[in-house]
């Protein structure tokens, strides 16, 4: 049935939950999976009132970000190693996370997305939207979303 999943993780206990599911599911189907995880871009500093608003230099900031993906990254490497999962890693820094997913799944021809959702409604779901609703309506790969109850 599905052969290469792609799973996207964020580090959240959603996403770790996810994650998990995501290894258990790839397991009974005999498959792999490719975990991605999009670092946030340096923000541009915001500047008003006379104040400069920026993080650390970039440097700094790239550093850091890529220390917390390597972290979440060998946290779901290891949940597939412990269940006998094959699993690669990807990471790419980007504001546009909707974009890197259905393009990473392209590139990485896989067959389904597996991510997770908070499943917000109503004027939250309109105001912050959804990296999920934003996959599923930018791919023709079908896409599994978990939910917790």
């Amino acid at each position: 049935m599905y052969k290469h999943i792609l799973v996207p993780v964020d580090g959240s206990d959603l996403s770790s939950h996810a994650s998990a599911s995501a290894v258990k599911f790839a397991r009974s189907v005999d498959a792999r999976i490719t975990f991605l995880h999009v670092q946030p871009d340096y923000p541009r500093p915001i500047v008003g009132e006379g104040a400069l608003i920026a993080p650390e230099n970039r440097e700094e900031f790239l550093r850091s970000t890529q220390e917390v993906a390597d972290t979440i990254l060998r946290n779901a490497a290891h949940q597939a190693e412990g269940a006998g999962v094959a699993a690669t890693t990807r990471t790419e820094v980007s504001d546009i996370t909707w974009e890197v997913i259905t393009r990473t799944a392209v590139a990485e021809q896989c067959d389904l997305i597996f991510m997770a959702s908070h499943g917000r409604r109503g004027l939250a779901g309109l105001l912050i939207g959804s990296e999920t609703h934003k996959v599923l309506t930018h791919t023709t790969i079908p896409v599994l979303v978990y939910r917790e109850a």
